[in-house]
Parts: C-alpha cells; sequence; structure tokens
C-alpha cells in the first residue's frame, strides 16, 4: 500500500450473530425436564399407594404438596428473578428441584412423601417465572410469541412422551430408582446453563454489535429495580382477572398430569401400557396447540386484527372449546375415541396457553417475572385444589368421573368469562 492510499474503511459487522437463539434451546430443554418430572409421579402412582398404602384421598394430598408449594414460591421465584436476574435463580432452583426428584424416590409414609414433594414443588415454582425474564431480556418483542409457544410446546410432549417412558424405566429398576434417573438431567442442564447464560445480553461473548442493536427494546426490562409496584400491580383489574383465569386453567389441566392415568385404568378397564400410550394423547394435542395459538396470534395481527381481540378470541375458543369436549368425552364408549375427545379438550385449553403468558409478559414489563410469577401462582393453587377435589369426589361418591368432569368444564366456561374484561395489552406500568 502506498503513502498516498487511504485506510481501508472499517466496516461494520452487519449480520447479527444468533446467540439469543440458544436461550430458546435452554427454555425448552428445561420445560421438557419440568414436565418429565412431574409426570413421573402421577404414572407411579399406582406402585407408590401399594408400596406405601395410601387411599386415593392420601394421593390427591401428596399431588396437591407439589402444587401448593409451587403456588407458594411463584412469587418470590419471580420477584428474585427480577432483583438478581434469571441467571442465578434458575442454577439454584433447577439443582433444588433435581435434589428432591430423586428424594422422592426414598420417601418411606406419607409425610416423607408429603415433604418431598412439597420441597420440589418449591424448587419448580421459579422455573418458568424466571424464563419468562430471560425472554424479555434475550428476544425482541416480535420474538417472543415463537419463543412461548416452543417453550410450552415442549412442556406437552415432554409430558407426552413421559407416561410410556416412566412404565419402561420402572419396569427396569422400580418406581424408588425411576425418581433418581429422572433427576439427572435437571443437574447437567444447571451446570451448562449457568456457564453460559448471562442475565444481559450485552455481558455475553457471543453476542456481537448488530444483534445486541435488536435487542434495543429489550434492555428496560433486563435493567434490575428497587421496587415493586405492588399497590399498583394489585388496583390492576387485569391483573386480578390474570389470576383467576388461570386458576381456572390449573383446576382442570392438572387432572391430566395427577388422575388421568387413574381414569384410564379404572374407568376404561386398561393396561398399564396402553393406558400410557392413551394418556399421553392430551398433552401430545396440547402441544400442537400451543404451536397453533402462537402463529395464528401473529397471522392474523399481520392481516390488521387488534392484538387485544385476537388474544380474547382465542381465550374464548379455548376455554369453552375445552369444556365442550370435557362434557362430551365421558358420553363415549370406545376408550380410544373418548380420549381423542379429551386430547381435543387439551388442544383447545392449551390454545390459551401462550396467550395467557404473552400477555403476563406484556402487561408485566419490566416487572414479568413478578406478575408472570403471581400469575402462575394462582394457577398452582387451582392445580392444587383440582386433585384433591377429585380425591374426594372418588373416594365419597362413587368414582363419579361424569361428575368430575362437569365441575372443570363449569370451571373452564367462568375462566373465558373472564376475558372479557382483561386488557391484554396496556403495560401495569401505564395503566
Amino acid at each position: 500500500m502506498s503513502a498516498t492510499t487511504p485506510p481501508a474503511p472499517l466496516l461494520p459487522d452487519l449480520k447479527p450473530t444468533r446467540a439469543r437463539h440458544w436461550v430458546l434451546l435452554f427454555a425448552a430443554t428445561l420445560a421438557v425436564i419440568t414436565y418429565i418430572d412431574r409426570v413421573c409421579m402421577s404414572q407411579a402412582k399406582v406402585s407408590i399407594a401399594a408400596d406405601l398404602g395410601l387411599t386415593s384421598v392420601q394421593m390427591g394430598y401428596v399431588f396437591a404438596a407439589f402444587t401448593l408449594a409451587y403456588a407458594l414460591f411463584e412469587i418470590p421465584g419471580g420477584w428474585l428473578g427480577d432483583k438478581i436476574g434469571p441467571r442465578k435463580v434458575l442454577m439454584r432452583v433447577v439443582l433444588l428441584w433435581s435434589f428432591f426428584t430423586a428424594a422422592t424416590g426414598r420417601a418411606w409414609n406419607l409425610a416423607s412423601l408429603l415433604v418431598m414433594q412439597f420441597l420440589f414443588g418449591a424448587g419448580e415454582a421459579g422455573a418458568f417465572p424466571n424464563l419468562a425474564k430471560a425472554f424479555t431480556n434475550w428476544l425482541p418483542s416480535r420474538e417472543r410469541n415463537r419463543a412461548v409457544s416452543v417453550m410450552w410446546l415442549c412442556t406437552r410432549w415432554g409430558g407426552a412422551v413421559t407416561p410410556l417412558l416412566v412404565v419402561w424405566v420402572i419396569s427396569l429398576v422400580g418406581w424408588r430408582w425411576a425418581f433418581t434417573v429422572f433427576a439427572a438431567p435437571g443437574i447437567v442442564w444447571a451446570i451448562v446453563f449457568y456457564w453460559w447464560f448471562r442475565d444481559h445480553p450485552r455481558d455475553h461473548p457471543s453476542v456481537n454489535a448488530a444483534e445486541l442493536e435488536l435487542l434495543h427494546e429489550p434492555r428496560h426490562n433486563a435493567a434490575g429495580h428497587a421496587k415493586v409496584p405492588w399497590e399498583k400491580i394489585l388496583r390492576s383489574r387485569t391483573v386480578w382477572l390474570l389470576f383467576v383465569q388461570y386458576f381456572c386453567f390449573g383446576y382442570g389441566w392438572y387432572f391430566y398430569i395427577t388422575w388421568l392415568p387413574t381414569y384410564v385404568k379404572e374407568a376404561r378397564g386398561l393396561e398399564l401400557q396402553k393406558g400410557a400410550l392413551l394418556s399421553g394423547i392430551p398433552l401430545f394435542f396440547g402441544g400442537f396447540a400451543c404451536i397453533l395459538s402462537g402463529w395464528l396470534a401473529g397471522w392474523l395481527v399481520r392481516r390488521g386484527f387488534a392484538l387485544a381481540r385476537v388474544r380474547r378470541g382465542l381465550a374464548y375458543v379455548g376455554y369453552w372449546g375445552a369444556a365442550a369436549m370435557l362434557l362430551l368425552s365421558p358420553r363415549i364408549a370406545d376408550p380410544v375415541w373418548a380420549m381423542l375427545a379429551m386430547g381435543l379438550a387439551s388442544f383447545s385449553l392449551d390454545l390459551t396457553l401462550p396467550v395467557c403468558w404473552r400477555t403476563a409478559m406484556d402487561v408485566g414489563g419490566k416487572y414479568a417475572g413478578t406478575i408472570s410469577g403471581s400469575m402462575n401462582m394462582a394457577g398452582q393453587i387451582g392445580g392444587a385444589v383440582g386433585p384433591v377435589a377429585v380425591g374426594y369426589i372418588l373416594q365419597y361418591m362413587n368414582h363419579n368421573w361424569t361428575l368430575t368432569f362437569a365441575i372443570s368444564a363449569a370451571i373452564y366456561v367462568l375462566g373465558g368469562l373472564c376475558w372479557t374484561w382483561i386488557d391484554p395489552v396496556t403495560p401495569v406500568e401505564k395503566a
């Protein structure tokens, strides 16, 4: 180069890196792990009850112990993620629940099983609020629909394959060691996640300037804050109605991962292997609904429909469609067709799932961890009430499965009505 030749300009790297996609991969993987660990209990129920001499009501309390702890620790878990960041929180809670998943296999009576499941639920409570927080920190708004849909798809399909997987593992090592086997993936996930993840994209060495520019809008959400505006949050009609509708969601949905294997065996007379296969149908169908819901919401908005109307419409179709199919299922004599009807009930209900979480993220904004955790707390309270109610119906009302489904359908109708008064787009800070 001659002395008169000007130096070549420093060209900026115009192609964004894709480090943010790894965040979705971590979320999807953890979503699978959470539901494998949860569904394991429902499939092992028969063996556990026989080994420890537990009644239907007592097993209802065991299921409720998990969901009660899950509910109680949702707000602290979400708040802590807002306060110190999801990296530290997720690493800790995943290790915690993995330990107590393994410890469940060492239970020796009802009291020990209740304690193990309660502490397991306390650990899992921090998962989804902090994944929501990670999404608001790392993903531009236009990518969050897809991310939330994929995450919930993975929970459903993880839960769908678990019945067969658990039956196979229990046949090899027994129910006690099966819980140890299913604890191992969480430990591996926690170590790898903590090594790779950073709370702020700007701190990650794999994020270049172009990708960071894509994430300009989430920077406000990533900033820490000193005080959650609880007074404003608790005055919000939308927030309270989000809580009520998610209680309704949890009440009916937890049937699929608690009492469904019992229903398939007792009411439909199916053996363990075939029952495990059919028990996966509702969660398998629900996974498709999660993807369809996110895609359909984006497609309708791009064609000029208001986002608020789209979210309300999906919620109406989801809740009320689930109620209708749940009432139909016990009237069908053939067990396969009955389970397909129940699968359509799950499909309908899960159309609302991405809508609920995107609404919590958008309403929450900077406080997405706190509000999504609060909403999920309400859902888990519903999930704690539901299995106990089913246990009492089975024990004291002559195993009346039709009544069980009718009560869930009525609660779904209430959940859909809530969306009439929910503002699903306005952040609580601006309301």
